[in-house]
């Protein structure tokens, strides 16, 4: 027996509420990076209250600049830094951009940041001086910096174009650590933590399907 009077058709979902359901979706995500960017930034805390309490002991664990022994200093780099200023200095701008470039998913972002994380490390540990120690998160920064303007390029969303220009015009004044020009800067970890992001965006693009 038909369950609908003659004529009648069951509707799909409509507007209103496939777009109560991306809006919940979208605050549900945001509020996934939130916590995670509050997660990540309050591990590096923690581990600047250890380093200080220690006599900064664990800055040793840095990348150590052509030593083959610190190569695990690539990963361990960014969550340690120079004093507690350093690490203010880090924290905003680290939690700003990487809930900006963690927006499109937890999963894409993770894999970004350890693109990010590795090609900044390994330009880093290249191209600084012999034995020359380097730890801070400005790598990440400077990636997800990269991640987020470059995503726009990559991908053609207008959601990714609007915040990849509102970030470009935000942080501008970013670029300008990419040159040699502070001394005991690392412009090495901005300059290659940017190339990473860049990587990582064109690496995680939207797939679109050949055409003949």
């Amino acid at each position: 027996m038909n369950d609908f009077p003659t004529g009648y058709q069951p509707q799909g979902p409509t507007g209103a509420h496939q777009f109560k359901r991306g809006l919940r979706d979208f605050l549900t995500g945001a509020m996934g990076s939130a916590l995670l960017l509050v997660l990540i930034v309050g591990v590096m805390w923690l581990v600047e209250i250890i380093d200080y309490t220690t006599g900064n002991r664990l800055d040793a664990y840095g990348i150590i600049g052509w030593n083959p022994d610190s190569l695990s200093g690539i990963l361990f780099a960014p969550f340690l830094h120079g004093g507690f200023g350093h690490l203010m200095a880090n924290s905003v701008p680290l939690l700003i951009l990487g809930f900006v470039a963690a927006i499109r998913g937890i999963g894409r972002f993770l894999v970004a940041s350890l693109i990010i994380i590795v090609v900044s490390g390994v330009g880093v540990w290249l191209t600084t001086p012999p034995y020359y120690v380097t730890i801070g998160a400005s790598g990440l920064v400077f990636g997800y910096f990269g991640l987020v303007v470059a995503r726009g390029l990559f991908d053609r969303r207008i959601v990714d174009i609007v915040l990849g220009l509102c970030v470009a015009v935000a942080y501008y004044s970013l670029l300008w650590g990419v040159l040699p020009n502070q001394e005991g800067i690392s412009w090495q970890g901005h300059l290659f933590g940017l190339v990473g992001g860049v990587l990582a965006a064109w690496f995680l693009r939207r797939k679109r399907p050949l055409t003949t």
